[in-house]
């Protein structure tokens, strides 16, 4: 839930109107708005990166990639825009993306213990780019993987490193 003010995020804690939260956990955090309206989810598989994802964020910050949220569900903002005459998917895989922090990524995931898993971005209405998720678990779009010249297969792509890893035992 978006809040504009400390007051109305207070409020709603005074009044027990906080949303429920799955784990008992709430995550409370600083709104970036993004630059052009998207966040960028950088994948990586056996602590390599596989790709970036760029996701349409103009409807709300519940963005998953993954085909199951493409449902029609109103509260997965994954679902292609049905008005238009032209559906848009909300996940684009930015080939050939390029983040001066990768490295910097890739260890703090390594360091973390982290082998398959995701680090979202936002540059800011400045051009400030700042990772504000970090994502042990990962979802991909198949859609989306189908429309890049790469051919990129997410889940075929951690097949592959499970079974590597299993052979190395």
């Amino acid at each position: 839930k978006l809040y504009q003010t400390l007051e109305q995020l207070s409020s709603d804690i005074d009044t027990g109107s906080v949303p429920e939260s799955l784990d008992g956990i709430l995550l409370v955090q600083e709104y970036i708005k993004p630059q052009d309206g998207r966040v960028t989810r950088l994948e990586f598989i056996g602590g390599a990166f596989y790709y970036a994802v760029s996701i349409d964020s103009s409807n709300g910050f519940e963005l998953c990639p993954a085909d199951a949220c493409n449902v029609g569900d109103a509260f997965c903002p994954a679902t292609p825009d049905s008005a238009s005459s032209n559906p848009v998917n909300k996940f684009q895989v930015l080939e050939n993306y390029i983040d001066p922090n990768m490295i910097n990524y890739q260890r703090f995931l390594q360091a973390s213990g982290i082998n398959i898993g995701a680090i979202e971005v936002i540059t800011d209405a400045t051009g400030r780019t700042v990772a504000y998720d970090v994502n042990t678990n990962t979802n991909y779009n198949s859609g989306a993987e189908g429309k890049t010249q790469a051919g990129y297969r997410g889940m075929h792509r951690i097949a592959e490193y499970l079974r590597e890893e299993l052979r190395s035992l």
